[in-house]
């Protein structure tokens, strides 16, 4: 989860455009109504962008285990070519933006960022972690029954580049797994936790019949610098096809609640859509 869970460095921070590999024919576009080269983990700089190891504060659903048993869920080859790129800038959504929140859904909070979504009308993404999905499914039903988009961020939010192939088809399988029988439809998009991708995310994330989607612009909320700091990050980093990234879980989000209620009136009266990406 993003505060971001045991990583002695940390996440580095994606600056590039989207990536031009396909893992099928895909085409992004605005759904209405309403990074930089992945890097393994022994490059993720000490100082780059990333919540500390402690996570949240409510009572612990990290500690469950993924379901190991059994084989992951419909995995098949993936179609060359494999994504080398995620996706952290959108180019085909017109004068909209995207917003994401990454690691819940938490009780706290998750609520209060959908009623303000809600108030607007508008939609975002959610990539959720298994673990949390698993343990609070009415959130994850809440989400979905909203219109919004709910992504997977694996299950125990793990540093993906140190994991075997066979962990990171656990993380993600399941996670998809849980989505899917919750929800009733498998996720599209995943998100890696702190933004480290490799080979192996990209290749099993394409066999599970999923795109990956970085982000353009990170409010680093998890550092808690107020409010107010989150809504100026926003404002000026506003752009046509940028992605916001914030969290709705793993720590304290009352700041990442608060701006929100601040800056989505703002981003709306300045005529950008919130929307969220979808296949063509």
């Amino acid at each position: 989860m993003k505060n971001d869970q045991r990583l002695p460095g940390r996440r580095a921070l994606l600056r590039l455009a989207a990536g031009l590999g396909t893992a099928g024919a895909v085409r992004v576009i605005a759904a209405d109504p309403a990074g930089a080269p992945f890097r393994p983990a022994a490059e993720l700089p000490e100082g780059a962008a990333g919540p500390p190891a402690v996570r949240r504060e409510l009572p612990s659903a990290h500690r469950l285990q993924p379901m190991t048993a059994g084989s992951p869920p419909r995995f098949r080859p993936a179609a060359p070519p494999v994504r080398t790129r995620p996706f952290e800038k959108l180019s085909e959504i017109g004068h909209a933006m995207v917003l994401t929140f990454d690691d819940g859904p938490d009780p706290l909070y998750t609520p209060r960022i959908l009623a303000t979504l809600r108030k607007y009308d508008v939609r975002a993404m959610f990539f959720v972690c298994g673990e949390m999905a698993d343990e609070y499914p009415d959130l994850v039903r809440a989400i979905a029954a909203d219109g919004h988009t709910i992504g997977n961020h694996s299950w125990t939010h793990p540093l993906v580049t140190r994991l075997s192939r066979a962990g990171v088809r656990d993380e993600l399988g399941t996670t998809s797994e849980v989505i899917e029988k919750t929800t009733g439809t498998p996720p599209f998009w995943y998100r890696a936790p702190y933004g480290a991708w490799n080979r192996n995310s990209f290749e099993i994330g394409a066999e599970l019949g999923m795109e990956p989607m970085a982000w353009t612009l990170d409010t680093l909320d998890w550092t808690e610098p107020g409010s107010g700091t989150i809504v100026r990050r926003v404002r000026k980093g506003a752009a046509p096809g940028v992605v916001v990234l914030s969290h709705d879980a793993g720590g304290n989000r009352s700041q990442s609640v608060s701006a929100l209620r601040r800056y989505l009136p703002e981003l709306l009266d300045e005529g950008y859509r919130i929307t969220v990406p979808r296949r063509r």
